[in-house]
């Protein structure tokens, strides 16, 4: 199956708005692949991390990045309604989630020459029946023909509520208005980046979901599927 049959659902948005949840349910639903393209950025981050725990990523020469990024090991389960992510076997979901490594991949995700070498594993993703791909370019750069996109959308401070409750639920520790700020300076960044800045294609479909649970997110944007997706 290649892009071009379209067999593509894009979820985009900037970080803490749902995506993640949103497309596995879809994928669920649908039984069909997924591909969570920000945590090819955590572990390219985590694998950073690893190999050069004291530096800082502009200390180090992009071709080693890219060299991080064309070597990754990426697979992802769908287990008990949730998304397992392992990297050469390892379990990394949780690891690669941590504010640090969060930090660490938005800057890298600046770098073109990471993204590009990211581009092409991303799209090996895509194969039969379909795939959900979450993300912040899938609609714009690396599935620009998939038959639905939707962009998801809600206020800094509203993400940040939601971040906070999950770390609190974990026993982190965390202020809130770090949260805000953290969220705000990576909009920043991920919006005003050269190389495929955060934004709606297009032909994506808006959803707000400041004001709205997860469940009216999931109904909403499953009515888009049923409207524009052939399913077998």
């Amino acid at each position: 199956m290649t892009e071009n049959s379209r067999q593509v659902i894009c979820l985009d948005g900037p970080s803490g708005v749902g995506k993640g949840t949103i497309c596995l349910a879809v994928a669920e639903h649908l039984g069909w692949h997924i591909l969570d393209s920000g945590s090819l950025y955590r572990i390219t981050a985590l694998q950073f991390s690893r190999k050069f725990p004291e530096r800082e990523v502009s200390t180090v020469d992009e071709s080693q990045l890219v060299d991080i990024a064309c070597n990754l090991s990426v697979s992802y389960l769908q287990e008990n309604h949730h998304l397992v992510i392992l990297l050469d076997g390892e379990n990394v979901t949780g690891i690669i989630r941590n504010e640090k490594i969060g930090a660490i991949a938005s800057q890298i995700a600046t770098i073109p020459l990471v993204r590009d070498a990211l581009l092409a594993r991303q799209r090996a993703f895509l194969q039969a029946p379909g795939l959900v791909a979450d993300g912040r370019d899938m609609g714009t750069v690396v599935f620009p023909h998939s038959v639905l996109k939707i962009y998801l959308t809600a206020s800094p401070e509203e993400r940040a509520q939601r971040r906070y409750k999950q770390l609190k639920d974990k026993g982190i520790g965390v202020s809130l208005s770090s949260l805000v700020e953290a969220l705000r300076q990576r909009d920043d960044r991920d919006m005003n980046r050269k190389t495929a800045p955060l934004k709606p294609a297009s032909d994506a479909i808006v959803i707000d979901t400041t004001r709205l649970t997860i469940e009216q997110v999931t109904d909403e944007v499953m009515s888009w599927v049923l409207q524009r997706v052939s399913i077998a």
